[in-house]
């Protein structure tokens, strides 16, 4: 860069010279450690690239958090021990029932709505990784006992199956939370068996249940690696309508988050007359 350049690029602060170089946030989050940079995690959106390279892992590492993490020799024990437990050499289907299936960061080759019978969906999971810090726990979906749950389920490609599901598990085992299960998935074109995420009620991250109220206190504090806890209830709650999936629980806390943010009139988009 020539002098002329830095002088039109640059900033004084302080007496110091900073110059703006053209990065996404990811590169500078990896490159500088940022969970030691940044004074709140809002400024971090996860992609496939970090999981792929697992930078998130050395993030955490960085901040001195490892005991939170399982190792990657484990993680990579408990992808195997599920490949093992595949019911009859069939394809791989993914079930997914929160941020799986707004961003769900896997190439697949079919997508399907998709039901499952003895789990449902709620904010069962403390998060100290992905939306939220050990300082300020968020809340992420898990399965627990009992009910039933829409979602969606997404068909891996044979020949990529062991990419996908190595980003997979980094993405939803680094932190020692669920118990990956095959469940019976029901679909139009029949039933399917899929890989999905199961909490671990023994974990220190089960929450048990919360009530509504302290559900959305939480999201509206809490900021993690993926992004923010809130973010992830709306985003959540979105994806749900649009794929019309009904969620009366979900609707009725993101309306209540955007009423406290002053978004009142955004809330109506969320259904209000299913059980």
């Amino acid at each position: 860069m020539t002098e002329a350049e830095k002088s039109s690029t640059g900033l004084s602060i302080w007496g110091f010279k900073v110059y703006v170089v053209c990065i996404t946030i990811e590169r500078v989050a990896v490159t500088l450690g940022y969970l030691k940079k940044m004074s709140t995690y809002e400024k971090t959106k996860i992609n496939r690239n970090m999981l792929d390279s697992d930078s998130v892992r050395r993030a955490v590492e960085q901040s001195g958090h490892s005991s939170i993490m399982i190792s990657e020799d484990e993680l990579l024990e408990s992808l195997n021990k599920t490949l093992l437990e595949r019911p009859n050499n069939q394809p791989i289907w993914i079930f997914g029932y929160g941020s799986l299936i707004w961003n769900p960061m896997l190439e697949y080759v079919e997508k399907q709505p998709a039901m499952i019978y003895g789990y449902h969906r709620g904010f069962y999971c403390w998060s100290r990784i992905n939306r939220g810090s050990p300082e300020t726990p968020g809340l992420v979906l898990a399965l627990d006992h009992g009910g039933s749950c829409h979602g969606l389920a997404y068909k891996l490609s044979a020949e990529k199956k062991t990419q996908e599901l190595l980003i997979l598990w980094r993405r939803e085992m680094l932190g020692k939370v669920y118990t990956p299960k095959w469940v019976r998935t029901n679909t139009p074109q029949g039933v399917i068996h899929a890989i999905t995420f199961v909490i671990d009620r023994s974990s220190a991250a089960y929450t048990g249940k919360l009530d509504e109220d302290m559900i959305v206190s939480i999201a509206m504090k809490a900021s993690g690696h993926y992004g923010s806890c809130s973010d992830y209830l709306i985003d959540t709650a979105e994806s749900l309508r649009q794929e019309n999936i009904q969620d009366a629980k979900i609707f009725r806390l993101a309306r209540e988050l955007l009423a406290r943010r002053g978004h009142s009139s955004n809330s109506k988009d969320y259904p209000t007359n299913n059980n």
